[in-house]
């Protein structure tokens, strides 16, 4: 088991972040030169919303909207499943499972935007078995 990991150890610290008026265009190129699939929207420090590569796909492309024009906010998903830095790998790994996701915002109690954890950051850290039983289960 990946004990005595916390989250804060892993996490990609400070990720760029966008606010909710910035265009999906702005957040594609976050997402095209971090070499990421989910970029914050923050006001201030605190996360409102992420956005993904699937959200821009789904409510941009397939609805044939202009990513121009449209704004992040219009878009992101601002049901949030996050993850305290303080936390442990092993809460990472069931919320990634739980609710189907590869990342995690990580918020501090004030909801202040940290960091991102991934699957892949877990994985690097994690026991095998246990990362593979997760991976698993977000693939289905």
């Amino acid at each position: 088991m990946a004990h005595g990991h916390r989250i804060a150890e892993l996490m990609t610290e400070n990720p760029h972040s966008v606010t909710p008026n910035a265009s999906v265009v702005e957040a594609s190129k976050i997402m095209r030169d971090d070499d990421v699939g989910l970029v914050p929207v923050v006001e201030g420090e605190r996360l409102v919303g992420t956005v993904t590569d699937r959200d821009i796909t789904i409510r941009v492309v397939a609805e044939e909207r202009d990513p121009r024009s449209t704004s992040v906010g219009e878009i992101a998903s601002t049901d949030l499943i996050t993850v305290d830095p303080q936390q442990d790998l092993d809460e990472a790994l069931r919320l990634m499972a739980r609710h189907q996701v590869r990342r995690l915002p990580v918020v501090q109690e004030d909801g202040r935007l940290v960091g991102i954890v991934s699957q892949a950051d877990v994985a690097r850290h994690g026991d095998d078995s246990q990362t593979g039983q997760v991976v698993e289960q977000i693939s289905q």
